[in-house]
């Protein structure tokens, strides 16, 4: 990778490795993943007092760490210098590696305190010898083949280690002071809540520079799953769908996604993405039209990714997370008055049956 400081090219290569120059003061990192989907998250590294304040941490692998280390490095600095991690959300190429440098370095997590659900539930103690709640979502929505594929091929358990709690939880509008207190280089940035990708999701917004770091809330291509968590809130898609209305509501900003290129501004992408999801409710409720009434026999009858493929066409994990997104859109047209739905009795269980229907 270069060890020079390039400035952001918003027609380059997001992914390709190296330190990028968004603006004065600020810089982005992408940090590999290892999967074909998403091929890497972007860190953005703020001149500090006496270091670096990170936005995001990236997925605790050697070579991420490797590559962060080296981006640093044409700073000026390393991953010592690290003062702080604001992490938008605990997604593991978000939060794992703040953990992971914490532990070595003594530089501090701050998360959301709407996050703290989900970790707990990473860490209770008989997590493991219970059902998986996205497996208990799975069976409800009628999928119990694919729910028997992904338990059949789990992955090893978690390093519960990477998922310690963080050092604070941040409230919604708490105000962050980066750089000194006064002067050119001073910058506050306001941590705004925006639940749906996740209960606790944040964005930092920097308005006297025209800046938001959006996190997974709003990405320039690509909208993000809607509540794949540990524990699921009763409605995430409207949780998203009201927290991407109150970014619209404030005053409009340069984007600066986890993932994807620079360059897009706020407002504009926020109005794609409300257009989308309008589009995709009257999809699925056309789907129960035409009289499929699992989450599942509706998904299919959905078209997935940029690239419109059939349900079919996807590897189990992005199955899983086309079925439980048509969940959660049904969810919406029942709330709304759209639809209706025959939930299971108590007897069955939290994986009974759910059954919908055009209101």
């Amino acid at each position: 990778m270069s060890t020079t400081i390039l400035d952001d090219d918003p027609n380059g290569d997001w992914t390709a490795p190296g330190t990028f120059r968004v603006a004065p003061g600020v810089y982005r990192i992408p940090l590999p993943l290892p999967n074909d989907g998403l091929r890497a998250v972007n860190v953005y590294a703020i001149e500090d007092v006496d270091g670096w304040t990170l936005v995001d941490s990236g997925w605790a692998l050697e070579i991420a760490e490797d590559l962060l280390g080296s981006a640093l490095a044409a700073l000026g600095t390393g991953l010592p210098e690290v003062r702080r991690f604001l992490v938008t959300h605990s997604h593991r190429d978000h939060y794992t590696m703040g953990v992971e440098l914490r532990r070595r370095f003594g530089s501090r997590v701050l998360l959301g305190a709407g996050e703290k659900v989900g970790l707990d539930e990473i860490n209770r103690p008989d997590r493991m010898s219970g059902g998986s709640s996205h497996m208990e979502r799975l069976r409800a929505a009628g999928a119990d083949d694919l729910a028997d594929l992904i338990e059949r091929n789990a992955p090893p358990p978690m390093d519960l280690r990477l998922w310690e709690p963080p050092d604070e939880w941040l409230d919604d509008g708490a105000v962050i002071t980066v750089g000194p207190e006064e002067g050119p280089a001073a910058r506050t940035l306001t941590a705004i809540a925006t639940p749906g990708h996740t209960r606790g999701h944040m964005v930092f917004a920097d308005p006297e520079h025209d800046l938001l770091f959006t996190g997974d809330h709003v990405l320039p291509t690509i909208t993000p799953s809607i509540g794949f968590e540990p524990v699921a809130p009763p409605s995430p898609l409207t949780d998203f769908l009201t927290s991407l209305q109150l970014l619209r509501d404030r005053p409009d900003a340069a984007m600066l996604p986890a993932h994807g290129r620079v360059g897009r501004r706020v407002h504009e992408r926020v109005d794609e993405l409300l257009a989308h999801h309008a589009q995709r409710l009257d999809a699925t409720l056309a789907g129960l039209a035409q009289g499929r009434t699992t989450v599942a026999e509706v998904a299919a009858t959905l078209t997935w990714t940029r690239r419109e493929r059939t349900l079919a066409e996807l590897d189990p994990f992005n199955r899983m997370l086309a079925i439980l997104e048509t969940g959660v859109h049904l969810e919406v047209l029942v709330e709304r008055g759209l639809a209706d739905v025959d939930r299971p009795a108590e007897s069955e269980g939290p994986a009974g049956l759910l059954r919908y229907r055009p209101a």
